[in-house]
């Protein structure tokens, strides 16, 4: 073996080690944080980067063209999910009345949903942008 596949190997199992432990800081994250939001936060970016790198230094390991391509995909769909999953959980949290508004510094999602009249309902914009009455 050569040694710049021995410094492949190494640098690969690094980089499957980082992405381990950012993972791990993303699970205590979801554990000791408060509120959705911040759980929200914890289970989407930490998650993503460690997985990423994980699947990098599995790929400088692997290094077989079929291997790469899966490893891609695999990237490929953890990126396109889980930040729409922590959205939505976000979002249906806010929903249902589980988190504290007092706590935000922006609530433009409180502006949107609010009538007139005070209680909160969906509105669907028209096709020229306002609500309906």
């Amino acid at each position: 073996m050569s040694v710049w596949l021995q410094i492949i190997d190494t640098v690969g199992a690094v980089l499957i080690f980082i992405g381990a432990a950012i993972c791990l800081l993303g699970v205590i994250g979801m554990v000791r944080l408060p509120d959705v939001l911040s759980r929200s936060h914890a289970a989407t970016k930490p998650q993503t980067l460690g997985m990423l790198l994980v699947l990098v230094g599995v790929a400088m390991r692997l290094r077989s063209g079929m291997d790469l391509a899966t490893l891609a995909l695999i990237g490929f769909f953890q990126l396109m999910t889980s930040p729409v999953a922590s959205h939505l959980v976000a979002r249906s949290a806010y929903r249902t009345g589980q988190i504290d508004h007092h706590d935000l510094l922006f609530d433009e999602l409180d502006e949107q949903l609010t009538d007139e009249n005070g209680p909160r309902r969906e509105r669907t914009p028209t096709r020229a942008g306002t609500d309906e009455k």
